[in-house]
């Protein structure tokens, strides 16, 4: 497959070339820009002369950096040497720690999506939990890189959460144990004769994966395969080239993506190539809230192009860019917002999600649209550019019939033809 630049979709980033040139904004505001770092170096000598402690230059100015950084967006931060570096390792599959994916909300650390077979998921956490205490540390007043760092640690060692969910009246803690965590990035099985694929994350290893996968359910089905469930519940995104080279994987040709930021460099158009390694079987995808980013484009994709049908719920909607700059002398980078995205149609589903061509719940949510588990839901997101509240029908279980998971269920009796025993209930499900 074709490779294209790295750029960080989701809370797994990739990297920008180090050559990659981003223009300076000159205006008749660079004097008052000037006024303003003169401000910053009063402000910073008198901290530094009469603050309580003595505080290094190295503290002040990375939380100055920090706190510059994260207040323009959710998902833009500055990491020092030692988180620049860790991200490296993180988007090669494996590192150490719990296995969550997050971000920072109202002080707190909010669970995106535990990884699968960690042991942030094998301890029960959900997307949507907030962390309140790491080892007894209050969160409140921690960056998010401190709070990560807080939670990484030896393989093998202890570490305590208080988390905070809602439905629980009161927090209560976990203990979980520190490990490698190797990302599985792509798991699949037989059912019957559908192949069916759980891609779990977007990092270096999705594509081949994914294309391992098809190989592998071809061969163990043959010429009676049906078709494929591509199940992205829970995926929280990754690198935009995986997510580009994913949906080639079940394109013949056609728009993938485009991204639009302020400056022209930041503007590219994406494009399937000839080759459809599923020789056109019908392919189901499924999605959740907590299906995010990189996750979203692959979705957004196979439903404009008609490729897939898309079923579950109303996505995370994180439509936006995330570029890795190196900073220099080694002060590590920042991981700044730089474009948003937009399906092939031209849809922009920032702060809306992906809506299904098919709306089906699991049948154990406390609302249509799970409280707090959306872009919209974070303080100073980017601005919507996507359609009004949509309002469409509901398949959920049948009361007192149980399934083990529903929506998996549905999907694969509609590969097999059959209907699902359901009731359908209106609601509103996209802002």
């Amino acid at each position: 497959m074709k490779r294209y630049a790295f750029v960080g979709v989701g809370m797994i980033a990739g990297f920008a070339a180090a050559a990659m040139l981003f223009p300076a904004a000159h205006s008749a505001s660079d004097n008052s820009a000037y006024k303003q770092l003169d401000l910053f170096g009063d402000a910073f000598e008198r901290v530094q002369a009469n603050y309580v402690r003595p505080v290094s230059g190295t503290e002040l100015v990375n939380a100055a950096i920090e706190g510059m950084v994260s207040s323009l967006d959710p998902h833009s931060s500055y990491m020092d040497a030692k988180q620049y570096a860790d991200l490296k390792i993180q988007t090669t599959g494996e590192f150490a720690g719990i296995g969550i994916e997050v971000t920072m909300e109202d002080g707190l650390v909010k669970v995106i999506s535990p990884i699968d077979d960690t042991p942030a998921a094998k301890a029960g956490i959900k997307p949507g939990d907030y962390i309140a205490a790491i080892d007894s540390t209050p969160v409140q007043g921690l960056s998010l890189g401190d709070a990560v760092d807080l939670m990484r640690g030896k393989p093998g060692t202890k570490i305590k959460l208080t988390v905070l969910r809602k439905g629980e009246k009161k927090p209560f803690q976990l203990t979980l144990t520190r490990a490698i965590v190797h990302v599985a990035t792509v798991k699949f099985h037989r059912d019957g004769n559908i192949g069916y694929i759980r891609l779990t994350s977007f990092n270096e290893d999705a594509a081949p994966g994914i294309e391992r996968a098809v190989k592998s359910l071809q061969q163990q089905i043959g010429p009676n395969l049906k078709g494929y469930v591509l199940d992205l519940r829970n995926n929280p995104g990754g690198l935009l080239e995986q997510a580009v080279d994913v949906s080639d994987d079940f394109l013949q040709s056609g728009t993938i993506v485009s991204t639009k930021g302020r400056h022209a460099s930041d503007d590219a158009t994406y494009s399937a190539h000839s080759g459809d390694i599923t020789n056109g079987k019908p392919v189901i995808v499924l999605v959740n809230g907590g299906t995010a980013s990189a996750a979203e484009i692959v979705a957004g994709a196979l439903q404009d192009d008609k490729r897939a049908k898309i079923v579950g719920m109303q996505s995370f909607g994180k439509g936006s860019v995330q570029t890795i700059i190196p900073l220099s002398q080694g002060g590590g980078a920042l991981r700044l917002t730089t474009a948003r995205y937009y399906t092939p149609s031209g849809r922009s589903i920032q702060a809306v999600g992906i809506t299904p061509d098919v709306a089906v719940a699991q049948g154990d949510e406390s609302s249509v649209k799970l409280a707090a588990q959306s872009e919209a839901d974070l303080p100073d997101h980017l601005a919507s550019e996507g359609p009004a509240k949509k309002t469409t029908q509901i398949i959920k279980p049948a009361p007192g019939k149980k399934y083990d998971d529903f929506q998996l269920s549905y999907a694969l009796d509609m590969l097999n033809g059959k209907s699902t025993v359901a009731f359908v209930k209106s609601a509103a499900v996209a802002d």
